[in-house]
């Protein structure tokens, strides 16, 4: 980590400006916030969103009843245009007609999805339905909302150390702007009678 380079600069000796020790600072601040707040926004942001998904994932299976429908027919196809995604979707999951119990014990009929890569009358297949008996999606796995979680919780480890790294590279060329502006201005100085004997007598 170049952040670590500045510390060097602590050392005492006759060269040393004063630029060079906030630079110090400013490796050693970034370093610690690089090794211990950037990794620790990290967990508290994935363990936030672990919680709040979970507690999703626990009001979905608490929404959703889980039965066994039957197809009846495949869905006939539809000729509209479609996307290269709801194509593929089509493929991996074929829509049939197919017939299921409601959770108040009433038959209900209608186009949905299956997981069945060969679907034929008679075939039974899981499927999820809300209070009501209507098909919806299946709830989400708590392993499913666990790898979200610890994605989110990395994306933004790694936003942060980016802020981070971003802030020490503004400062570092700002100190060295001004090392240069002191520079040209000693410069300015002592240029005119540069390689003049008896320069200043």
């Amino acid at each position: 980590m170049r952040a670590a380079i500045g510390l060097w600069r602590w050392r005492r000796n006759p060269l040393r400006r004063t630029t060079d020790v906030i630079e110090a600072w400013v490796a050693l601040t970034a370093a610690v916030l690089l090794c211990l707040a950037v990794p620790a926004a990290g967990v508290v942001a994935g363990l936030s969103a672990d919680a709040s998904l979970q507690r999703s994932v626990r009001s979905q299976y608490e929404e959703r009843v889980p039965t066994v429908a039957r197809v009846v027919r495949i869905a006939a196809e539809d000729t509209g245009e479609r996307t290269a995604e709801a194509a593929g979707e089509q493929r991996l999951r074929p829509a049939v007609v197919a017939d299921w119990t409601a959770p108040d014990g009433s038959a209900r009929t209608g186009t949905v999805n299956t997981t069945l890569k060969h679907a034929r009358p008679g075939d039974s297949f899981p499927l999820w339905t809300d209070r009501s008996g209507r098909a919806v999606p299946p709830p989400m796995h708590a392993e499913t909302a666990r790898a979200h979680a610890l994605i989110a919780g990395l994306t933004l480890a790694l936003l942060a150390g980016l802020v981070v790294e971003t802030a020490r590279r503004l400062v570092v060329h700002r100190l060295v702007r001004r090392r240069y502006a002191r520079l040209d201005r000693a410069w300015a100085q002592a240029g005119p009678d540069w390689g003049r004997t008896g320069t200043g007598s």
